[in-house]
């Protein structure tokens, strides 16, 4: 549960503490912009307090028993879940560790009458909440026949990265997100009204143009922890949103780390009180949108004369620009307006230096010859696992429409 100012209101008004057990049945709706809707239950229960955590938390763990949370991606392909088991042992690998299984009915993953669904340990990282030799594994999730979830895209695009390995493949992806106040509005901005024009915000220093760095510090520590291979972070053009970016990182590894990326960054707003939006257009008007900009490049791009098959990458993915699209996020079509350093949803661009095209290719790359190409169109809610296994069949493995 979180903190809200909600809670100190009704404490002010109604008595204290005796006054909040009298509106216990009052609830406060959380943005619609998360993958399902849900309410926070406002009362005393909804106070909790840190540092008493931190007892328990201090408390010593014996030498043969280890928490091991496993991850999984739910029926909305976009929300994440855990539970933890206790092990014997330190795994070394995610191999080492058993399969799971959890009520699919609840995930929007099965139907009640046939529910059983399995964890399927697929990428380990070290646990920056309970530290030690306590563990995160990010998780496949199958059905009862064993087949992949609808929500496993893992499986899909590892069939389509093995065969192209030896291109060797690097992606890296730029994840935008907005925080939320537990009532659905942007983070540190006024309750009845907007903040000032956009401008002063991205990369911004200052009470007054930075809303949630606290929170930001925190998920990039989180993440080097874990190891994860988070490689920067920015403060955004919108206030209240922020940038990191995951890679450079090899094949479908990316996806695994973005995923838990993701993840640690739910946690660590939640102990803040705050609420994390993947939505691509979380604010309508005139504010910038929420991309997840994919940067991605193989051997021959990156060697001499790169840029040749840089340029036939493009034309490769212009020839297929409505079957990414499809692949890219939902809701994205409120972003790619052409409009806040976005291309048209309707048409395919290329060009260099060009934050408007579909995708942009950086000048450093055109004065070299050689390196990289950024596909500017995949939304904040994307899965990145879909997004890379796109790329590689349309521009390595010459599939078309």
């Amino acid at each position: 549960m979180v903190v809200c100012t909600a809670v100190l209101g009704i404490l002010r008004s109604k008595g204290g503490v005796g006054g909040v057990r009298k509106v216990a049945t009052r609830w406060l709706a959380v943005s619609a912009h998360r993958p399902y809707s849900v309410a926070v239950q406002v009362g005393q229960s909804s106070i909790t307090e840190k540092t008493v955590l931190h007892k328990y938390m201090n408390l010593p763990q014996p030498d043969d028993k280890v928490q091991v949370s496993y991850v999984w991606i739910d029926g909305t392909g976009e929300a994440l879940r855990y539970k933890t088991k206790t092990v014997n042992f330190e795994p070394s690998t995610p191999e080492e560790l058993p399969q799971w299984s959890f009520d699919g009915s609840s995930t929007g993953q099965a139907h009640g009458h046939n529910s059983d669904r399995y964890l399927q340990p697929i990428a380990m990282f070290r646990d920056p909440f309970k530290l030690g030799k306590n563990k995160l594994v990010l998780c496949d999730v199958y059905d009862q026949d064993m087949q992949p979830a609808e929500s496993n895209r893992r499986k899909s695009c590892l069939d389509a990265m093995v065969p192209v390995m030896h291109h060797d493949p690097w992606f890296g992806m730029e994840q935008e997100y907005t925080l939320l106040d537990v009532d659905g509005q942007p983070f540190g901005w006024p309750k009845r009204g907007f903040p000032g024009p956009q401008g002063p915000y991205y990369c911004g220093v200052g009470a007054d143009r930075v809303f949630g760095r606290d929170i930001e510090e925190a998920h990039y520590r989180a993440c080097l922890y874990a190891g994860i291979d988070i490689s920067g972070t920015n403060a955004e053009v919108m206030p209240s949103q922020w940038e990191y970016q995951v890679g450079p990182t090899v094949g479908v590894a990316l996806g695994d780390h973005m995923w838990m990326a993701r993840f640690l960054l739910d946690r660590v707003a939640e102990d803040f009180g705050a609420v994390v939006s993947l939505h691509p257009k979380p604010v309508s008007g005139d504010w910038n949108g929420a991309g997840a900009h994919i940067n991605f490049s193989t051997k021959e791009m990156r060697g001499e004369g790169g840029l040749k098959f840089i340029t036939e990458a493009c034309e490769k993915l212009a020839a297929r620009h409505k079957h990414h699209i499809g692949r890219y996020g939902k809701n994205n079509e409120l972003r790619l307006t052409g409009l806040h350093e976005t291309s048209s949803m309707d048409r395919f661009s290329f060009g260099v230096a060009d934050r408007s095209a579909s995708v942009r290719i950086p000048r450093a790359v055109q004065d070299e010859g050689k390196g990289y190409l950024e596909d500017r169109r995949p939304g904040s809610n994307c899965d990145p696992y879909a997004v890379i296994e796109a790329l590689v069949r349309t521009c390595l493995l010459d599939e078309v429409d």
